[in-house]
């Protein structure tokens, strides 16, 4: 069982006995009935709160004139030499009509990056590592995608966007394009998910290998296992800027393909 943190802990303290009776309402049966509130759900609500303070902290302080450091960070965020922002991506893949789609686009991706880098603080812990932030995300950016097809095109012209262009191929295009876009939801969620769980658990795994020794070496001689502690010690920095790494690369992962999936169902030839 996953180590609760001492944030969730506290809110289960003072909020667990209201969500454990709205599960009972709901007839759902928690897998742990004293801490009813999954750790997921309550690292993923304090992103929430991370992200919505930072952004009304900023507001008031932008500046086009002289952008502080944080600013600077954020407009990075949307548009950046590289060509890898949100802004970038979206008009590169829906065109300059792409502009449009950051709301909802740029959302996700902040919240991903937030979500994903929260596991490098001490007690805490990713949310996206558990599968069903992922799904979660991976859901909106589905139905977004295809409501905005359906906008452009209108409901008939967007399901023929899956028949293709030849027309004595619709009837075996049609069921695989389907597929092939319902297949997306899966695709975002085990992107995104696999990795992030992946880099929690090999930064345990490894640090549990290089810890035996240690306990070893100290039991034969202090100065030895003071010796043998050092590789432990830089294996969490070591994996701190890998975990980060994923993070980003994930993040722009998951704006990139949203942005491609949008410029597919908005495209006037498929």
């Amino acid at each position: 069982m996953e180590k609760l943190s001492w944030l969730t802990l506290l809110v289960n303290r003072y909020l667990g006995g209201m969500a454990l009776q709205l599960l009972q309402a709901l007839h759902i049966k928690p897998s742990d009935p004293v801490n009813p509130i999954p750790q997921h759900i309550v690292m993923l609500a304090l992103v929430v709160v991370i992200g919505s303070l930072l952004a009304l902290w900023l507001k008031p302080r932008l500046s086009a004139e002289n952008p502080g450091g944080f600013q600077q960070v954020v407009e990075m965020l949307l548009t950046n030499p590289l060509g890898f922002g949100i802004r970038d991506l979206l008009v590169e893949n829906a065109g300059h009509e792409g502009l449009k789609y950051v709301p909802l686009v740029g959302s996700t991706s902040v919240l991903i990056l937030l979500a994903s880098l929260l596991g490098v603080v001490p007690t805490f812990s990713s949310p996206t590592a558990q599968v069903s932030v992922p799904l979660g995300c991976a859901i909106v950016t589905f139905i977004y995608f295809n409501w905005r097809g359906i906008r452009h095109h209108g409901a008939g012209g967007y399901l023929k966007h899956f028949a293709g262009p030849v027309w004595w191929l619709a009837p075996l295009m049609f069921p695989v394009e389907i597929i092939s876009t319902c297949a997306r939801v899966l695709s975002l969620t085990v992107r995104l998910w696999a990795n992030i769980f992946a880099s929690d658990l090999l930064y345990v795994i490894f640090l549990g290998l290089l810890v035996q020794p240690v306990i070893w070496g100290w039991d034969k001689n202090p100065a030895l296992g003071a010796g043998l502690g050092i590789f432990p010690a830089l294996i969490p920095l070591a994996f701190i800027g890998l975990h980060i790494f994923v993070s980003i690369i994930q993040t722009y992962v998951f704006t990139l393909l949203p942005a491609m999936y949008i410029g597919f169902a908005t495209a006037e030839e498929h």
